[in-house]
C-alpha cells in the first residue's frame, strides 16, 4: 500500500513538473509572439556603438517592441550573438526572436543620397554635385581630384587608369575617368567611396568592349580623350559614330581634329564666352584648332557617356572630314570644305543653324 502511495506521489509529481513545462512553454511562447501583428508602422531604431545587449533589450520593451525583456534575454542566451550598431527600422508585428536576429545580422537601413552627374561636364561641375549632396565642400573634392598621391593609388587599383593621365601638360589627370550616372551613396560615404565608385563603373561600361580596345591602335586613354570630344561635339547630333569616323579620318590622314571644344578645354573658358583669335591660337596640349597639335588632345576634355564611348571605339567607316549638324540634331557630313561651308550657308539661310 505504501509503495502504491510512493508511486501516485510520484506520478502526481511529474504531471505537476509537466504541466509547468508547458506553462512555461506557453509563456515563454507567448511573450516572445509580436506585440501587435496588424501594427506594421515603422519605429527607427538606433543601436550605438558598444550598447550591450542588455541594454538593447531595455530599450526594445521601453519603445514597445517587445512584450518581456527577460524572456528575450534568455532567448539571447541560448542564441548568442553580437548585436550590430547602426539604424534599424522595427515594427510591433515583428516577434521578438526577428528583431533579435535583425540586430544580430545588422539588417541595418542605412541613410542614402542620390546624386546625379550628367555628360560632357568638367571635374569642377562633378566636385559642385558631390559638394551639394555631401558635407565636404568643392575646394576639398578638387584638392582630392588633383592629389598626385592618391592618383597613384588610383593607377594601382584600376586598369583604365594608366601613367599616361599624369603626362607633363595634362591639367586633371581624372578628368573624363568619372563616368556620368545617377547614383545612390551611404550618407556615410567618404569623398574617395564617390570618386572610386565612378571609376570602377567606368571600367565595368569599357569591359563591354574589351576585344575591340586591345584590337585598337589606341590606348584607354585616347579612346576616352576622343569619347570626350565625340561628347561635346555629338551634343547636339544625332549621329556621333559618323562623327567618330570624321575624327578619325582627320587622325589618319595627318589633320588636326579642328574641335572648338578643345579650344574651350584649354584655354578654359566655359562655353558661355566667345573664343578668340588668340584663343584659337594657342599652343598647349588640347587645342586641336591650333598648330600645336596634330592629332588627339594630351586628355579628355569632359566627362564621357556609353554613347561617345561607343562611337570612339566603333565608328562609322567613311570618307568623310567634315560634319554640322541642324538645329533639328540631323548631321550633315561632307568631303572637302568648300562643300562643308555651302551647308552651313545653306543652313543659316533655312533658319536651320544650331546655336548653344
Amino acid at each position: 500500500m505504501k509503495k502504491r502511495s510512493i508511486i501516485i506521489a510520484i506520478a502526481a509529481s511529474l504531471i505537476i513538473i509537466l504541466i509547468g513545462c508547458v506553462s512555461l512553454f506557453s509563456y515563454y511562447k507567448v511573450n516572445l509572439s509580436a506585440v501587435d501583428v496588424n501594427n506594421k508602422e515603422e519605429i527607427e531604431f538606433i543601436i550605438d556603438s558598444g550598447s550591450t545587449t542588455s541594454s538593447i533589450i531595455k530599450t526594445l520593451y521601453s519603445k514597445g517592441l517587445i512584450r518581456n525583456e527577460i524572456v528575450l534575454k534568455i532567448y539571447a542566451k541560448l542564441n548568442p550573438g553580437v548585436p550590430k550598431s547602426g539604424r534599424y527600422i522595427l515594427n510591433k508585428s515583428m516577434d521578438a526572436a526577428s528583431i533579435y536576429k535583425t540586430i544580430i545580422d545588422g539588417k541595418v537601413k542605412n541613410e542614402t543620397i542620390w546624386i546625379t552627374f550628367v555628360e560632357g561636364k568638367r571635374l569642377d561641375y562633378i566636385a559642385k554635385q558631390i559638394a551639394d549632396k555631401t558635407e565636404y565642400t568643392e575646394e576639398e573634392i578638387n584638392t582630392l581630384l588633383d592629389d598626385k598621391t592618391y592618383i597613384k593609388e588610383l593607377i594601382d587599383k584600376y586598369d583604365i587608369l594608366t601613367d599616361e593621365i599624369l603626362k607633363n601638360g595634362i591639367y586633371r589627370p581624372l578628368e573624363g575617368y568619372l563616368f556620368p550616372d545617377t547614383y545612390e551613396f551611404l550618407k556615410t560615404a567618404s569623398a574617395k567611396d564617390i570618386i572610386e565608385k565612378m571609376i570602377s563603373t567606368m571600367s565595368m561600361k569599357l569591359s563591354k568592349y574589351k576585344n575591340e580596345i586591345e584590337a585598337s591602335k589606341y590606348s584607354i586613354h585616347e579612346l576616352i580623350t576622343l569619347a570626350s570630344v565625340i561628347e561635346l561635339e555629338g551634343a547636339g547630333s544625332d549621329d556621333r559614330q559618323g562623327i567618330a569616323g570624321v575624327f578619325y579620318n582627320r587622325l589618319k590622314s595627318g589633320w588636326t581634329l579642328g574641335s572648338d571644344v578643345t579650344t574651350y578645354y584649354g584655354v578654359k573658358k566655359d562655353f558661355s564666352k566667345e573664343l578668340t583669335r588668340s584663343d584659337l591660337n594657342s599652343c598647349n596640349g588640347y587645342n586641336t584648332r591650333g598648330t600645336c597639335v596634330r592629332g588627339l588632345p594630351i586628355g579628355p576634355i569632359a566627362s564621357v557617356g556609353i554613347e561617345s564611348l561607343e562611337a570612339a571605339i566603333k565608328p562609322t567607316q567613311h570618307d568623310y572630314y567634315y560634319f554640322v549638324a541642324d538645329k533639328n540634331r540631323k548631321t550633315y557630313f561632307s568631303k572637302t570644305e568648300s562643300e562643308h561651308n555651302r551647308i552651313i550657308r545653306e543652313l543659316y539661310a533655312n533658319g536651320l543653324w544650331y546655336t548653344f
